[in-house]
């Protein structure tokens, strides 16, 4: 009797890595079936809440809306050790530029739009734009009526951005390792509370071998996940794949952890959320 299961995740690169193995059949299944869904990452948050997906990606913030119903895997995350998300600018230099304006960002359930509050201490002024509309945006200088002063960049635009004319103000995955130490654990995958704690371990186990089926057949993965590249080069996808899919997609450590605790700690100090959450794991094998 097989188990059908629903699988969400973003339309990038690391992702379409990550879930090469088992969404093409290298790996055995068992008794799982599972249906892909592809939307970008804030969709998926406010999906989540929805509790829509059996197994989703989420930001590590969006998590704090849905912790009731989801549990966290300790396989699959996105982190960042002294990079993310980049605040670009056609010309502004300071964190005091942003006050008087307003910020692109590409979501508001997004761990990029914490940890820009969290460097600025405050919550600016923002409107909330499609990832991979915001260089645009911040290039013109206007989303629709509202002026934009900077933007929040994730994805492979952290590569690109130089080659539009943005320059940088803040990258805060760097910002955050040189503020605290840790790295920056962006997003990460959760699944259904309410399904057993056998279905729990096995899916732990199918998309960790998934991840390291990816990283022992690299020129094969990559070529699949260029597909999903938005027109980068390999040389860069490549590049990209190796920032957000190493060890800690395989096996969170500790110091990522901490990290996501910090976090979702600064959600509630800056009134993001009405109180602390604790990320909670799936028991895994």
């Amino acid at each position: 009797m097989s188990i059908r299961l629903t699988l969400a995740h973003s339309p990038d690169a690391d992702d379409a890595f990550m879930f090469y193995a088992l969404s093409e059949g290298k790996i055995a299944l068992g008794p799982y079936e599972f249906e892909h869904v592809i939307a970008d990452i804030e969709t998926l948050n406010r999906a989540a809440r929805q509790e829509a997906y059996d197994i989703t990606a989420v930001s590590v913030f969006g998590y704090a809306f849905v912790a009731d119903r989801y549990l966290v895997l300790e396989c699959g995350g996105s982190i960042g050790d002294g990079y993310g998300p980049v605040v670009v600018s056609r010309g502004f230099d300071t964190s005091a530029d942003l006050q008087s304006g307003v910020v692109a960002i590409p979501g508001r359930h997004t761990t990029a739009f914490l940890t820009l509050c969290a460097w600025l201490g405050y919550v600016p002024r923002y409107v909330e734009i499609p990832f991979d509309r915001i260089m645009d945006a911040v290039l013109s200088g206007r989303w629709q009526q509202t002026p934009i002063t900077a933007g929040v960049i994730i994805h492979e635009g952290q590569l690109s951005y130089q080659e539009s004319g943005l320059r940088c103000i803040v990258d805060l995955g760097q910002w955050w390792k040189a503020s605290t130490g840790l790295s920056l654990p962006l997003g990460i995958n959760v699944i259904r509370r309410a399904l057993d704690a056998n279905v729990h371990r096995d899916v732990t186990e199918i998309i960790r071998r998934s991840v390291l089926y990816a990283q022992s057949h690299p020129d094969e993965a990559l070529r699949f996940a260029l597909r999903f590249a938005r027109g980068l080069e390999y040389t860069r996808v490549r590049r990209f794949v190796e920032m957000y899919v190493n060890e800690a997609t395989v096996r969170m450590p500790e110091e990522a952890v901490v990290g996501m605790r910090l976090l979702l700690e600064k959600a509630a100090e800056l009134g993001l959320v009405e109180r602390r959450v604790e990320p909670e794991f799936a028991q895994a094998s």
